[in-house]
């Protein structure tokens, strides 16, 4: 089919799927009502049904009393006799797919359930969404006369009993549909290589020849890629290379620290970035307006949603469903899913910045802040506050980790960081004042806390040396497109593995 044609088709279609979306922005809490009863009603028969009565909920109220919130721990068992080949425990199709989660650095793996239902209503369905959206506020968008640069995970699928497990992104490469390889560089069997440094290799050879029209991938790992194909090629920015490229779709970690330096690759006022909120659990989120910072919450993907509002985890928890959130909330997310997690807590923090429609903006990690002396660092604060020492002594940040320095005698408390810039500040002491008079700015709690040093006393920074969390990541066989490092913890043992490999 001749490429013109090809784009003109494929918009067409696409855009015909904004009717569908414009019913859940009209009806959101109709539409998410119709979710649980399906959920509900299409798993009376597994154990979980029969145990929680599935068959006798007719209310939201009933569904909230009878099943309780789980975390990953609660329902491993359950997973693990699935993966041995048992079916029908918690959905009624057979799962035959688990997404080893890489949303984590902790040692400890997790098997994510994925069904067909999920892929097809969710991730796959989501993926044409976002061309969707995006293709409504751009008219005169030719995405479609090339192809999409898609950085995804590093492992290949394993076999275990009958079923199979390895990086959400390998398990959607190797169910994805002809049209979405048709559109893609690289091909699936560079996207599948397992050894990440060979991998780069290969896609940078494949990709530079191809027209690239999109990019799509986490910021972090997406920057290596980018400066990689530029040293390779002597080029001085992106559009020397693919004179077409016009939008980057990006999520998985926050885009704050790395957006200047991506202007720098991509030096054009028109080009677009979109955001998503994705995990191996499903697809959330999608930025559905041009420069937005927020991200409208898809309702209709076989998710149901409810909330915890974050001064109630560590006591009583108490979820509250979509139509009761109130806006500036902090809240910690919960999901009822068409791949069998119920009331699974998945880690998230979310907060609301509109009702009509409903979107958010992702806050961080459940337990991903610093909360060692009642400061209540989260990552929202540190990616804020970063953006601004940066833009304020020149400087330009590729990873950190933070951690609290715990009280030790009369010794006052604080917070010690380790950062890895690609362009590094003059003065580091003066990086270190500006960082803790940001966070004052930003974070009420922590301001208090520093007050005439009562609890804690000025942060300690850590220059990196260059490739530091690389080679940590690479130490823990966590190279990849999908793995994160961890921006905060309320433990040392990230940060202290860090010095140690620092020195």
């Amino acid at each position: 089919m001749p490429i013109p044609l090809f784009n003109s088709i494929a918009s067409w279609l696409l855009k015909k799927r904004y009717h569908q979306i414009e019913l859940f922005l009209k009806y959101p809490l109709d539409v998410q009502g119709e979710v649980l009863r399906y959920l509900v009603d299409f798993s009376k028969d597994t154990m979980l049904g029969k145990q929680y009565g599935f068959g006798e909920l007719p209310k939201y109220e009933d569904f909230a009393n009878r099943v309780p919130i789980v975390a990953y721990e609660d329902i491993a068992p359950l997973i693990e006799r699935t993966r041995r080949g048992e079916q029908k425990l918690f959905w009624p199709t057979p799962i035959k797919w688990f997404a080893k989660s890489s949303g984590t650095t902790n040692a400890k793996s997790k098997f994510i359930p994925v069904s067909t239902e999920a892929l097809e209503d969710c991730h796959y369905k989501s993926s044409k969404d976002l061309l969707c959206l995006y293709l409504n506020n751009n008219e005169n968008s030719q995405l479609f006369i090339g192809k999409s640069l898609r950085l995804g995970g590093s492992k290949e699928l394993y076999e275990d009993n009958g079923t199979f497990f390895g990086d959400l992104s390998a398990i959607l490469i190797d169910n994805m549909p002809l049209w979405a390889e048709y559109s893609s560089t690289p091909s699936n069997k560079v996207s599948l290589m397992s050894e990440w440094e060979s991998k780069m290799e290969a896609i940078i050879e494949e990709s530079i020849h191809e027209n690239v029209t999109s990019l799509v991938g986490v910021p972090s790992w997406m920057l290596v890629l980018l400066n990689e194909v530029l040293e390779k090629t002597g080029k001085n920015h992106l559009f020397e290379i693919w004179e077409n490229l016009e939008v980057y779709f990006h999520g998985g970690v926050s885009f704050t620290p790395y957006k200047n330096q991506y202007k720098k690759l991509l030096p054009r006022k028109k080009f677009n970035y979109y955001e998503t909120y994705n995990a191996s659990e499903g697809f959330f989120g999608i930025q559905d307006r041009n420069d937005a910072d927020d991200l409208l919450l898809m309702l209709d993907y076989g998710i149901f949603y409810e909330f915890i509002p974050m001064d109630t985890t560590g006591g009583e928890e108490r979820a509250i469903p979509l139509w009761d959130i109130e806006l500036g909330v902090n809240y910690a997310m919960v999901i009822t899913t068409n791949a069998g997690l119920w009331r699974y807590k998945i880690g998230d923090t979310v907060r609301f910045t509109s009702k009509n429609p409903y979107r958010i903006k992702i806050t961080g990690r459940t337990k991903h802040h610093i909360n060692a002396f009642g400061e209540e660092l989260i990552i929202e604060n540190a990616e804020e506050a970063l953006k601004r020492v940066c833009q304020k002594t020149d400087s330009e940040i590729m990873d950190y980790t933070a951690a609290p320095i715990f009280m030790s005698g009369s010794d006052k408390g604080g917070h010690e960081w380790i950062i890895e810039f690609r362009k590094p500040p003059k003065d580091i002491a003066h990086f270190t004042e500006f960082l803790d008079n940001a966070l004052k700015s930003l974070n009420s709690d922590y301001e208090a806390k520093r007050y005439n040093n009562m609890t804690l006393k000025m942060p300690t920074v850590h220059l990196a040396r260059k490739n530091l969390f690389h080679d940590w990541l690479k130490s823990q066989n966590k190279l990849g497109g999908q793995h994160k490092i961890p921006r905060l913890s309320n433990e040392r043992n990230y940060l202290e593995e860090l010095l140690q490999l620092n020195q």
